[in-house]
């Protein structure tokens, strides 16, 4: 509402039914692009693609919203909502979240380990790349500097989801 420069406290209400209501448009407008860049990505993988290169496919387009204002204000909402990540299945949008979903659950699927720990390793991939991104969002935003170029961050950003993915 001060973004706005509004003063109706029910302005909200009023144009996306509740405060869940805005969110949801919030992470459809901006996450539902991501989602189909995700998918382009992993649909030029083929058939058995590499770990790293299925993290990649969560990485770039993510932190792709690293270069714009409305881009980084979008990765500090989503790592807010990072009590929700356990039950992300139940709770994403499959209108924007359907490639995330698929590539994650390939991931999910790897069998080198029991399937609860699968699990937690998948939810542990979302939290690492939320965090990392927003707080580099939230550094660029107050004017401080990052120690790592973008390329060199998400490069190591894949690494670093690569390694937790594939322990």
């Amino acid at each position: 509402m001060e973004a706005a420069d509004q003063r109706n406290v029910s302005a909200v209400s009023y144009h996306f039914g509740s405060r869940e209501g805005l969110l949801a448009e919030i992470l459809s407008r901006r996450g539902g692009p991501v989602d189909r860049e995700r998918g382009d990505c992993r649909d030029h993988l083929g058939a058995a693609p590499d770990p790293a290169d299925l993290v990649a496919c969560l990485v770039v387009p993510y932190a792709a919203l690293l270069h714009t204002e409305h881009g980084r204000s979008y990765l500090q909402i989503v790592a807010q909502l990072r009590g929700r990540f356990a039950a992300w299945r139940a709770e994403s949008d499959p209108a924007t979240t359907k490639h995330l979903t698929r590539i994650l659950d390939e991931l999910e699927r790897r069998p080198d380990a029991p399937a609860p720990v699968r699990r937690e390793r998948v939810v542990a991939l979302i939290m690492l790349l939320t965090a990392s991104v927003a707080d580099r969002a939230r550094r660029i935003d107050d004017g401080r500097g990052n120690e790592l170029d973008h390329d060199a961050f998400v490069d190591n950003l894949v690494h670093m989801g690569t390694a937790l993915i594939a322990s």
